[in-house]
């Protein structure tokens, strides 16, 4: 396994849709292996691919808290088919946008189907924070971020930060 660098905004491959996979081979699961240990690294709770310049659609999420068993879900193709009407509102961050928060509003529970590391067929149903992670980094395969659920002023806001930190990182790299 390997830690794979994370991509973070203001990124164009951010915004770009992601590609179905064909199917989940040995690739995609070590692909799928990386993921999860470059979020349990990050620390995080979901990661995309493309989060990690890979433009296919898989997602890893686990929402397990210290204390508890990991609970690691991979997905190939996550779908969603059914959210609620019954929405929750969550304090979400993103690992691609560091030490940035908003809260966002999603449907509070959905069922999805996806493909499993077996190249298997599931489907899942979720509520709280499960649901909510699901579709933030489904939104990733899209090119959504959870900035774009919010006001375009806290999304300039935190995205002009995001630049600012960015262009003093290369001038610190090129004077190193």
């Amino acid at each position: 396994m390997a830690l794979l660098p994370i991509i973070t905004a203001p990124d164009p491959r951010l915004k770009r849709k992601s590609a179905p996979v064909e199917r989940v081979d040995a690739g995609t699961r070590q692909l799928m292996d990386d993921m999860l240990e470059t979020m349990y690294a990050a620390p995080g709770i979901g990661l995309a691919a493309p989060q990690v310049g890979e433009l296919k659609r898989i997602i890893v999420v686990d929402i397990a808290r210290e204390d508890e068993e990991l609970a690691p879900l991979a997905m190939a193709n996550p779908e969603l088919l059914w959210v609620s009407d019954e929405d929750a509102a969550y304090d979400e961050g993103c690992l691609s946008l560091p030490e940035h928060y908003a809260e966002v509003v999603r449907p509070a529970s959905i069922r999805l189907r996806y493909l499993d590391r077996e190249n298997e067929i599931r489907e899942l149903e979720a509520d709280g924070l499960l649901a909510t992670c699901i579709q933030h980094e489904i939104d990733h395969l899209d090119g959504v971020l959870f900035v774009d659920h919010i006001s375009a002023l806290k999304r300039n806001m935190i995205l002009r930060k995001l630049l600012k930190l960015k262009k003093s990182e290369q001038k610190a790299e090129v004077g190193a």
